[in-house]
């Protein structure tokens, strides 16, 4: 076993603080990665407070990790030492069930996530907030060298959680599609939905980032409290992807697909929404859901960011700056995505 410096939550109540984290002994194939960076996910402050009722302490959170691998064991052919690597929300599952089968982890019943579930070797899972870390290469993803390590990082989640629904509806030419919330997720479907030659709308509650959405590839704003701009938006997308972390009014969100539209919500929730069958029923409509991707999509998606040079709008902080950075998050006060210098831990 081998020992990594990290930043971990001890219970629910308290601020991140450094945490000596002590790393499985590497199998024949796992591959040891240096961490360079590690993103911030809304859904990392979730499991740090509780608020999904399934955390464990101490918790080191992180499932946007970018590194160079250090070393790989016996039986790994698809890794070499010096090559840039990238983790992110799933680092196990059971490989024979039909989710496995399709490439499809991500819904597999046994699926391990990248911190708080238990290991191979009866530990539990620890994040990406750290030095090092340890994955089976399966798991491993290959990022294309053109991207830079911060700003790839968060496409290990916030990349791989808004193209899989643009990919699984098809979007392309022609397509018409909305983004709800310009954050973390939103300006990565933007990117994304534009590279992909979708007309892409933003749809927010102010006119504050509108500038950025048109400088990251949307042709049209909406401000959600512009009742006249909803109105005529009316019947306009073919998918909408909601990527705001917190209740909102999707009875009224649903109307704006067109007939035959889906709206698929994508920021994690905890409470429970009301909805309304009549702006189903009318338009038949669907309401749906989606949750990151498979290995084998997300490196697609890596590999398609390759080629278009698309990266995270990302802010590099220190290890010190997390707790801060998570009251930031809270208050969307962030263009997009934080990203933790793992040399500061």
């Amino acid at each position: 076993m081998s020992t990594a410096k990290s930043y971990a939550a001890y219970d629910s109540d308290s601020f991140l603080a450094p945490y000596a984290l002590t790393r499985r002994e590497p199998g024949p194939n796992d591959v040891v990665i240096n961490i360079h960076y590690c993103g911030i996910c809304h859904t990392d402050i979730h499991f740090v407070k509780n608020e999904l009722g399934m955390s464990r302490y101490p918790l080191v959170p992180g499932h946007e990790i970018a590194g160079v691998v250090e070393s790989v064991g016996s039986g790994v052919t698809t890794f070499s030492v010096g090559d840039r690597v990238g983790v992110g929300c799933i680092v196990n599952s059971c490989r024979t069930c039909d989710s496995c089968l399709a490439e499809e982890e991500q819904y597999c019943a046994g699926m391990v996530m990248t911190y708080g579930r238990d290991d191979v070797d009866g530990s539990i899972t620890q994040g990406g907030y750290s030095t090092k870390v340890v994955v089976d290469s399966k798991y491993v993803l290959r990022v294309p060298d053109n991207l830079p390590l911060d700003g790839a990082a968060p496409l290990l989640c916030a990349g791989i959680t808004t193209y899989s629904p643009l990919r699984t509806w098809n979007v392309g030419p022609g397509s018409k599609v909305a983004i709800i919330g310009l954050g973390g997720l939103g300006h990565m479907g933007v990117k994304l939905a534009a590279a992909l030659g979708a007309e892409v709308t933003v749809i927010s509650t102010s006119n504050r980032k509108e500038t950025d959405a048109y400088r990251l590839g949307a042709k049209h704003f909406i401000i959600s409290k512009d009742a006249e701009a909803i109105t005529a938006a009316a019947g306009s997308f073919d998918l909408i992807l909601n990527t705001v972390s917190a209740a909102s009014e999707v009875n009224s969100q649903l109307a704006l697909l067109a007939k035959d539209g889906t709206m698929v919500m994508l920021g994690v929730v905890p409470e429970p929404m009301p909805v309304a069958c009549l702006p189903l029923i009318f338009g038949r409509r669907r309401l749906a859901g989606s949750l990151i991707g498979g290995i084998a999509e997300t490196q697609e998606m890596l590999d398609f960011c390759g080629e278009h040079n698309i990266v995270s709008d990302v802010e590099t902080i220190s290890a010190a700056d997390i707790n801060t950075a998570y009251e930031r998050v809270l208050k969307s006060d962030v263009r997009y995505r934080f990203v933790i210098d793992a040399s500061t831990f």
